[in-house]
């Protein structure tokens, strides 16, 4: 599976956007996805989950209630809708595919990573 992120921007507190993960092959549609994101200086931290057929997703506590993960399988992609954006959500967005079921938080859960897309949100 190869992932390309993109969409990521520089947005003002309070502002959304919606970064997007297109995948390659037909493995995307059987893996579960991830975003995690990365803040300089930081370790990489899981952000949302959302499994095989898009039934159930997994957030972060910092993020609930303002970011919803999807995925549309006929387009081998996967969004993360972000509201009500923070300056602690700056960050590197990176999604990441996972072969075997379940949801998982940790980065090493995950066999398959984007680049990565850069979000900077300024007060």
């Amino acid at each position: 599976v190869q992932l390309q992120a993109s969409g990521g921007g520089t947005v003002q507190v309070g502002d959304s956007l919606r970064p997007s993960c297109a995948a390659s092959g037909r493995a995307f549609s059987t893996s579960v996805m991830g975003w995690f994101r990365q803040a300089p200086g930081k370790e990489r931290q899981f952000v949302a989950g959302i499994s095989v057929r898009g039934w159930n997703m997994e957030y972060a506590d910092s993020v609930k209630g303002r970011f919803t993960v999807s995925r549309d399988n006929a387009k081998n992609t996967v969004y993360l809708q972000m509201n009500s954006l923070e300056p602690e959500d700056t960050a590197v967005y990176y999604c990441a595919a996972r072969l075997s079921l379940g949801i998982r938080t940790m980065v090493n859960a995950y066999n398959y990573w984007g680049q990565g897309t850069l979000v900077t949100v300024s007060s």
